[in-house]
């Protein structure tokens, strides 16, 4: 079994993405690993060069006149797809700030070698944790998703979904998945305040271009975490890989338990979740079989 990862990322170092770890973590269930590096303003390419030399590299640049609904996101991610070799069975993506605990190494292995010559399976579905603020604090509000596909077979017809939140292959048709008792850690929303909101002013442009003049119109120049709807405590391990990252964090995010700013229909959502094990019209870009 052949397993091949692949990513792409662009000005990793100015907006502080976890690349290198997320890279890393993966890696040792890959026997190579594709990139689509995004022409940057650092040191982003010589970064991802110095990683690993199963890496293999392509340059790329972002076309900035797509800017609805982050769709370059998903064309960078189908650039970097389309670098893995016919050879491969199963691509395993991960973004540029999400990192996989070592733990679920071996069951991710053992879930591609079982449903290896099963052509009905598209695709593997993992868990996901979103923290928020900290390295102590993850959020689970309802309006952030709890299960995406990460693994998927080397099939010509998938390709990167929407803002490459997911795939899909085809005619648009939602990838039939098995889902694996592994975990994705999610570190997007956990940086140093003033380079969140560099970042978050940034990503907004290949959304909407409006939208950046109309939430930064006001004077502000750091993100207030303090606003979030609502948070846990992390009692749980992070990943090895990103453990001196954490160590080394520069700024100070502490947050009441007790606040709960959640709408009402998430707070149904979340009650409901909480006692029944189920998100009532959860959003599902996948069909588990």
């Amino acid at each position: 079994m052949k397993v091949s990862g692949f990513t792409f990322i662009r000005n990793a170092i100015k907006y502080d993405f976890p690349v290198v770890e997320s890279i890393k973590s993966i890696l040792p269930i890959c026997d190579d690993f594709y990139v689509a590096v995004g022409q940057s303003e650092d040191k982003t390419l010589d970064l991802i060069r110095s990683i690993d030399p199963r890496i293999k590299i392509q340059e790329t640049i972002w076309d900035d006149s797509v800017h609805e609904g982050g769709k370059v996101l998903a064309l960078e991610t189908d650039k970097a797809l389309k670098m893995i070799p016919d050879d491969t069975d199963w691509c395993f993506y991960v973004q540029g700030d999400e990192v996989l605990h070592e733990k679920y190494l071996d069951p991710l292995t053992e879930a591609m070698q079982k449903w290896k010559e099963n052509p009905e399976v598209d695709g593997l579905l993992l868990n996901y944790l979103h923290f928020f603020g900290s390295y102590d604090y993850v959020t689970p509000t309802t309006t952030l998703y709890r299960k995406e596909i990460r693994v998927i077979r080397n099939d010509p017809s998938i390709y990167s979904y929407k803002d490459a939140q997911g795939f899909r292959k085809g005619n648009n048709k939602k990838l039939k998945v098995k889902p694996v008792d592994a975990t994705i850690h999610h570190y997007g929303l956990v940086k140093h305040p003033k380079i969140q909101y560099e970042k978050r002013r940034n990503s907004l442009k290949y959304y909407d271009r409006d939208m950046v003049k109309d939430e930064y119109e006001y004077k502000v120049d750091e993100i207030d975490y303090g606003s979030v709807d609502l948070l846990e405590k992390f009692e749980g391990s992070h990943p090895e890989v990103i453990k001196d990252r954490i160590a080394k964090k520069n700024w100070h995010f502490d947050h009441d338990l007790s606040i709960n700013r959640m709408s009402p229909k998430h707070k149904f959502k979340k009650w409901v979740e909480d006692h029944f094990g189920f998100i009532p019209w959860e959003y599902r870009n996948y069909k588990i079989i």
